[in-house]
């Protein structure tokens, strides 16, 4: 091996050697041509930014866990998790993705522990989201007779737990009965709106965002399809004021025009 690939080879494995023993000190010995002490301190400052910085993204998930829990947690996470991004602001969204695809559940788990933790971080995902495309539209449209134009960026969600009520105090140990809607967007000033959806309202949602070509009665008729409801009137009704509420909240921004 001529001689810079060999240097090359050894830089590499000292690399991945000193992150070895950065990520999981207690079983991969530190370098032995850098200081122990010196080697500890970095170690230590390493760890405690990551600490801190999830911490400051998953605020009321830290407190819920404790400071000791909390700290076992972000180590399991730093010592196991390979990241696919090298941004800070991504590694919430890494640490997210380690807590559902990755952990295996621990005893001392809240059972709610990453859908809490998915709820806390959705205020930064969405004010991290790139702006939409510009948008024309008749802001005095009929939303029942035209296709309803609704804000960007808005994410619909689901959770099996009342994650809007999680708190230290609050803390069920069972999910409800049913899964639990909510849309959360972010308004012309920036503000992140949270919206608690029931299951017709959610699926009124998911037929307008997913379909560009629905308006608003085509998709209450589908709704009203796919319950097989008796009264159908009552639900295009209840849908119509749904739409209504949108208006007023800017969920809606108005109708499509057209050229």
């Amino acid at each position: 091996m001529p001689e810079t690939a060999t240097k090359l080879r050894q830089l590499h494995d000292e690399q991945y050697a000193f992150a070895a023993h950065l990520r999981d000190p207690n079983k991969n010995p530190a370098p032995t041509d850098i200081d122990k002490r010196r080697m500890d301190v970095y170690s230590e400052l390493f760890f405690n930014n990551v600490v801190k910085f999830l911490g400051g993204n998953f605020p009321i998930t830290r407190k819920i866990l404790g400071s000791a829990g909390w700290q076992s947690l972000v180590r399991d996470y730093y010592r196991d998790h390979v990241s696919h991004s090298p941004l800070f602001p991504d590694m919430p969204r890494e640490f997210l993705a380690y807590l559902i695809d990755e952990r295996q559940a621990r005893p001392d788990d809240p059972p709610f522990l990453y859908e809490f933790a998915h709820y806390e971080w959705v205020e930064a995902g969405l004010m991290l989201a790139a702006d939409p495309p510009e948008q024309h539209f008749d802001p005095s449209g009929n939303v029942m007779t035209e296709r309803p134009i609704l804000i960007e960026p808005a994410w619909l969600l689901a959770y099996r737990f009342a994650v809007n009520e999680i708190s230290e105090s609050n803390q069920p140990q069972a999910p409800a009965e049913e899964p639990l809607h909510y849309l959360v967007y972010r308004n012309a000033d920036f503000k992140i709106v949270f919206l608690k959806l029931n299951s017709v309202s959610a699926r009124l949602f998911e037929l307008l965002q997913s379909d560009s070509k629905l308006t608003g009665k085509i998709a209450l008729e589908k709704i009203v399809s796919e319950l097989n409801h008796p009264q159908p009137e009552t639900v295009i009704a209840g849908g119509q004021q749904i739409l209504k509420q949108w208006r007023v909240k800017n969920v809606i921004l108005g109708t499509a025009t057209t050229g």
